[in-house]
């Protein structure tokens, strides 16, 4: 059922130090939202933050629920820059939850658990989830029509685990479509490598998981969430995976030292994957306002 613990663990477990070399500096390791061309990656990431937060109503009297929180932007950012007296984010990957208690951020617990199993001594009034879907639903359940079931209940625990009157900012990567045969049953030239790509982006980066469609969503947040708002950021997606795969490279001495050949070029296959899938409208990313419906 969607990503396993161990599986979590081989897309965010390498190693804190490996991703803190090509990630921006508060690690965010999702999509960034690009105001001007020449804006950084840093602070486009502080706009990501910032747009999610406002999607989730956040205010200092509010507590804030982090699904998928990683190495704790998001909680951290509600803390030091909305002033959230209690922020709890939920990871499944060890390395995660340490890198982010250690930092003993005021008001912020990280838990290492499974949402779909988390029993929650208390109830939030924002909830905030980045890119945390794609670890929901395996290709094998997608592929036996399971997906907005599996999406709907996530939902229902996110509607479990709020106060009526909350405001959910949810941001996802979306798979729009696969390259596909010519009409003539050929592959144009590139698809087979393309396939490949993305076949082992799935399989051997992100075990278990699969980025939903935006369709799914918007049937699946029904009866329990309203969509207010949405937005596409493709064309974002795309400069910030190209942005890591800058860095990935500036590192690429350092990294093949300290982790091996095979953690620099499967990192290198699968950011120029991505550039290439965003390019290419294979995938996407959007960004909702929710609203509960109480």
């Amino acid at each position: 059922m969607g990503s396993t613990k161990t599986e979590v663990e081989v897309s965010y477990d390498v190693s804190n130090e490996f991703f803190r070399l090509w990630l921006d500096e508060r690690m965010n390791y999702t999509s960034a939202v690009f105001e001007t061309p020449e804006q950084s990656l840093e602070a486009a990431q502080l706009n990501k933050l910032r747009i999610l937060s406002d999607f989730a109503k956040l205010t200092p009297e509010k507590r804030l629920l982090d699904i998928g929180c990683g190495w704790g932007a998001a909680v951290e950012y509600a803390v030091t820059t909305r002033g959230v007296k209690r922020a709890v984010g939920l990871t499944l990957s060890t390395a995660q939850a340490q890198e982010v208690n250690a930092r003993k951020l005021p008001g912020v617990e990280v838990v290492c658990s499974d949402f779909r199993t988390w029993e929650p001594a208390e109830k939030f009034d924002s909830l905030i989830s980045i890119c945390m879907m794609d670890h929901l639903c395996s290709p094998a359940e997608a592929r036996q029509g399971k997906a907005v079931d599996i999406y709907r209940s996530f939902f229902k625990r996110c509607w479990d685990a709020t106060n009526p009157g909350a405001w959910f900012g949810l941001q996802t990567i979306l798979r729009n479509r696969t390259p596909r045969m010519t009409p003539w049953g050929g592959l144009p030239a590139g698809t087979k490598k393309e396939l490949e790509d993305i076949y082992f982006c799935t399989h051997d980066i992100f075990p278990g998981g699969l980025n939903p469609r935006m369709e799914d969503i918007i049937q699946a947040v029904n009866p329990w969430w309203e969509v207010v708002t949405v937005h596409t950021r493709r064309e974002h997606y795309q400069r910030t995976t190209g942005e890591w795969l800058r860095r990935l490279r500036l590192n690429e001495k350092t990294i093949r030292s300290t982790w091996g050949d095979k953690v620099f070029d499967d990192y290198d296959r699968y950011l120029s994957t991505c550039v290439n899938a965003f390019d290419k409208h294979y995938e996407s990313l959007a960004q909702y306002e929710l609203r509960r419906i109480d």
